[in-house]
């Protein structure tokens, strides 16, 4: 049983107490100790009448029972009067309940001043008068609950009740401020809008209604609001029913537009929806946060311009989600026929274009790097992922320009990161230009690709805006350096389309003549891949490894059928200029092309080594001062001015971000600390990211422009964040000195200033969240071993069992108990349904939570939804420190096979060097990476061999440990692994047969 919420030695004045839930709220503050003042008129409910009969019955009905209680029957408009009788009965006021009030109920066209007028003195000038008495004695007393009575109408509004809505809204506001100013006193307000029967409620709510509307269901949280133990201020309630909810506002995302355009009615008509619409939506809960977004309009400057089909300031910059795919082999060869690649299939500078075993090793043409980005874009319009402030459709777009760039020879198979962005926006007059970006990055994070998408919106400039720059190609009037004429095949857009561009527009032939076209046309990217591969024919032998990128202006269609004329033009080097036109029509399709080549093959930087631990006696890092620093000098200088935290009394919270950290500013304690963590409630919070904290700590940064800019957020008592200028009396020389004790002990990230550490930035594992587990399980022995279960929990992908053993209180790696309970799934579902992120429910009935053993044990694990946030930190950032919880569990399943590639390539190199002819029948390098480890063999070298990758490698395979097994007892061949997916080869083919030889038997 909880401990019962007491009011013994608390004053609480009750108004309108004679009757309806006044007189429930006086009842019950008394049975639980409070000495009540009941004040009530005694009137009739719209507001006529006086007596003392009504206070007089409740004050008896208190006494009888054995509480304290006097009445007092004055208006509340004479409020100082019933803060007196509270005062002189019992020396004292702590809570104020604001609750009397009436009813004049008429709609708006009858309604008459007195109508008016009386509501408004009885609800809000009533509830002023007796709460202003009240204010001060309870702020010089450090304590004070306030309740002010609302109403759904208020809230709402009803028909009949303008006067009455007017009131109780009018009184939320009234209470709201009253919460912010008398918050740091420890005087807290707060409004509840209650539905119960009353003398009031009877004339609008039907009497079945009425009857299950008790009094005494709204009083029990009138009551919790006003318990010392109680931390809720400024809040407001629907309660009545059995029902209690908090309510919020709410806020529309709405529609932004920077100022210094000309905004027009139609301009709010067209984005009506958005204005309206609540899909996506904000809660302010202050002033503060909610002038945060026309602040930082502000801040912004002035608008770019734009039109009802595009808004550049919305546009312009905006980064779509990352999204990803993949290619392999089979794309790149397809893409390389599309283009018009090995039209005769015995060219050998063509061939390893299309031929993924090619000897000279398989090679994939630059433009492909085109394809992934421009799929990622039709895909994702496909999915209506737009960029705001673009209101048009495909219909007003042509594909003007375009520019791909290769960081390094596209791989013949990759898994791409894409990042898209609005980069630039163009006013050409009658129509617009918008210039995509995308960048696609390989599996390490490393920049493969670049693509620049020029689009023509017909129609949609005007604006007045940047026109952008001229990329005009003035082209030599000498003869072209190289030249080539190729008949597109009849056929040849539908074989392109089939890379992804899936435009009717290329193969219906009803839907070319819709659009003015005799019939489908080619893509112009057919065209560009064409113009690109020519270009690497007559200037780079065919090889494509120095190709770095291509421009070109997309200036006139393309019919299959039709013979195109690629002319060639080398400027310098690493320049060639290019044009193409339509022979049979003399029209120039493609201009303004340019294509760079590198002056040597680039290559994929290598990935960086860990930082090797500093030697005894070598230099210490640089001591580059961190915010840890900052916070261990603030409380360094606490120590040293203890008289600080006197003058300020305000607990402030830094909430830091990218990197996550929390420290705590407590100057209330008496002597004031600096602590990470929470470690004390927060009055006022700061939040910013970590490098702005910085910025604003070393003075690049103003606070005031931080914070007006939206990327400082200060919540609470905003008001407070000005007694922080104390913080400029610190000496950077301590923070300084902070930082080389720091990277002296190891460059350690925590304020050695604070008491607790904070829990580490780098992702939460599964062992952290056991770690929290145990600590919660340690804590809460009793409440554990009542449950009496012992569970385990078996995760995958990687393998780790726990067991949770709720009969001794104890949480251990492995299985450390006979199970009663077994939970088996992936560790990455288990991590999505500790953080919410995944719902239990739809993982066991989707297959992937297993439970065996007794399955309805697992619903008293709900007990977990207990653990505290911040203990929960604290827990994992101790087992951290501790090296607890960040081991790998152990596991009772079945043994893993050892590890064979180390024997492999042991016995290849013993091998080798007995025949060490063997190795010229390969004559490559060749790179093999298994499960994590490389090993790289210059069979040039008469099989010279080393552990870990080399740059110099012509062909690298790629295979788990398992499969390298069964090649080297012959059970499988690297050919059949390839083409089952299992290996993966990257560069020449050939000499993979011979390797696969020279590997069979060797277990």
């Amino acid at each position: 049983m909880s401990k019962e919420l007491r009011f013994d030695d608390k004053v609480a004045v009750i108004t309108g107490a004679g009757n309806g839930l006044g007189r429930s709220h006086a009842l019950m503050f008394a049975a639980r100790g409070a000495k009540v003042v009941v004040n009530d008129l005694g009137g009739g409910f719209t507001g006529g009448g006086k007596g003392s009969e009504a206070a007089d019955r409740v004050v008896a009905e208190i006494k009888a029972a054995g509480g304290q209680a006097v009445p007092n029957y004055d208006s509340v408009e004479d409020g100082a009067n019933i803060i007196k009788t509270a005062i002189d009965a019992f020396g004292r006021v702590d809570i104020v309940v604001n609750n009397a009030g009436i009813l004049r109920d008429v709609s708006f066209q009858k309604m008459t001043p007195e109508d008016w007028d009386l509501i408004y003195r009885v609800h809000v000038l009533g509830a002023y008068r007796v709460t202003h008495a009240a204010w001060n004695l309870m702020r010089d007393q450090g304590y004070g609950r306030i309740i002010m009575t609302a109403s759904a109408a208020g809230i709402y509004g009803n028909f009949g009740q303008a006067n009455y809505s007017m009131a109780k809204l009018g009184v939320v506001g009234f209470g709201s401020t009253l919460a912010l100013e008398g918050g740091r006193r420890n005087v807290h307000v707060n409004s509840i809008a209650p539905l119960a029967g009353s003398r009031m409620t009877e004339t609008v709510l039907p009497k079945e209604l009425l009857d299950a509307l008790k009094p005494e269901y709204v009083t029990p949280l009138v009551m919790w609001l006003c318990h010392e133990s109680c931390e809720e201020n400024g809040g407001l309630f629907e309660v009545g029913g059995g029902f209690f909810g908090k309510l919020r506002w709410e806020r529309a995302e709405g529609l932004m537009l920077r100022t210094g355009r000309n905004i027009t009615v139609e301009d709010v008509k067209r984005a009506w929806p958005k204005i309206t619409g609540f899909d996506k939506v904000t809660h302010p809960a202050n002033v503060a946060e909610s002038l945060q977004p026309i602040l930082t309009n502000a801040q912004a400057g002035p608008s770019k311009g734009g039109n009802e089909f595009i808004d550049v300031d919305a546009a312009l910059g905006y980064e779509f989600p990352e999204v990803s795919s993949s290619y392999k082999e089979q794309e790149a060869a397809f893409y390389a026929l599309a283009v018009g690649a090995a039209a005769n299939p015995l060219d050998e500078k063509e061939l390893p274009l299309v031929y993924e075993m090619h000897g000279k090793g398989f090679k994939v043409l630059p433009t492909f790097g085109v394809i992934p980005a421009l799929s990622t874009i039709m895909e994702q319009a496909k999915k209506g992922v737009t960029a705001p402030g673009l209101n048009y459709g495909f219909d007003r777009i042509l594909h003007g320009e375009q520019f791909t760039q290769v960081m390094r020879p596209l791989p013949s198979k990759a898994t791409l990161k894409h990042r898209v962005k609005i980069k630039d926006i163009y006013d050409k007059g009658k129509n617009a230009v918008v210039v995509t970006e995308i960048k696609s990055f390989d599996e390490d994070g490393e920049e493969l690709v670049r693509n620049e998408l020029t689009a023509v919106v017909r129609g949609a400039g005007g604006w007045g805006g940047d026109r952008g720059p001229s990329n005009d190609v003035a082209y030599p009037e000498r003869a072209p350096d190289a030249k080539f004429e190729a008949k597109i095949p009849e056929n040849q857009a539908l074989l392109y389309r089939l890379t992804g561009d899936w435009n009717p527009l290329h193969a219906d032939p009803s839907f070319a003549k819709a659009f003015g076209f005799e019939k489908p046309i080619l893509h112009g990217l057919c065209t560009y891949g064409f113009a690109a591969r020519q270009a690497i024919t007559a200037f780079c032998d065919g090889d494509p490894s120095l190709f770095k990128s291509i421009r070109v202006r997309f200036a006139d269609s393309v019919f299959p059928g039709e013979t195109l004329v690629t002319e060639l033009w080398k400027e310098s080097k690493n320049r060639i200029l290019a044009r193409c036109k339509v022979k049979d029509r003399d029209k120039v399709v493609l201009t303004n092309a340019v294509i760079e080549l590198y002056d040597e093959v680039p290559k994929k930087k290598e990935k960086a080594k860990a930082a090797a631990a500093p030697q005894a006696g070598a230099p210490a890092a640089s001591a580059e001062p961190a915010s840890a620093d900052v916070f261990t000098a603030i409380g360094g200088y606490l120590k040293a001015n203890p008289d600080m935290a006197g003058k300020v009394q305000t607990v402030f919270q830094f909430k830091l971000s990218n990197p996550d950290s929390l420290y705590t500013l407590d100057l209330k304690n008496g002597s004031g600390s600096c602590t990470v963590g929470e470690t004390a409630k927060s009055e006022c919070t700061l939040e910013l990211s970590d490098a702005d904290f910085m910025d604003m700590c070393t003075g690049k940064a103003d606070p005031n422009k931080l914070y007006f800019g939206g990327k400082l957020k200060i919540s609470g008592n905003v008001m407070a964040s000005q007694k922080l200028t104390f913080l400029q009396k610190i000496d950077p020389a301590m923070v300084m000195a902070a930082a080389k004790a720091r990277v002296a002990s190891g460059g350690g990230g925590a304020a050695t200033g604070a008491t607790a550490a904070a829990p580490a930035s780098d992702k939460l594992t599964s062992a952290d969240v056991f770690a929290a587990i145990r600590d919660y399980v340690q804590k809460n022995a009793e409440t554990v071993k009542a449950i009496g279960v012992v569970f385990q929990f078996r995760l995958t992908s990687p393998e780790s069992v726990w067991t949770v053993d709720l009969k001794q209180g104890a949480v251990d790696a492995g299985e450390a108990a006979k199970s009663e309970c077994t939970l088996e799934l992936s560790d990455e579902n288990f991590m999505a349904m500790t953080s919410g992120k995944a719902d239990p429910q739809k993982l066991y009935f989707g297959g992937q939570l297993k439970i065996s053993g007794n399955v309805m044990a697992s619903q008293k694990l709900s007990f977990l939804q207990k653990i505290d946030v911040n203990q929960a930190k604290a827990a994992i950032t101790a087992a951290r420190a501790s090296g607890a919880g960040q081991a790998a569990a152990a596991t009772t399943g079945p043994k893993k096979a050892e590890k064979v590639a180390g024997l492999v390539f042991e016995k290849l190199a013993t091998r080798l060097a007995a025949k060490p002819d063997l190795a010229a029948e390969v004559g490559a390098v060749v790179c093999f990476k298994v499960d994590g480890q490389a090993w790289t063999v210059d069979f040039k070298q008469k099989g010279t061999m080393k552990s870990g990758a080399d740059a110099t490698a012509e062909t690298t395979v790629t295979m788990d440990d398992e499969s390298l097994g069964q090649v080297a007892k012959g059970e499988q061949t690297l050919q059949a692994l390839f083409q089952n997916g299992k290996a993966r080869v990257d560069g020449a083919m050939r000499p993979v047969h011979k390797v696969a030889l020279l590997m069979a038997g060797l277990l």
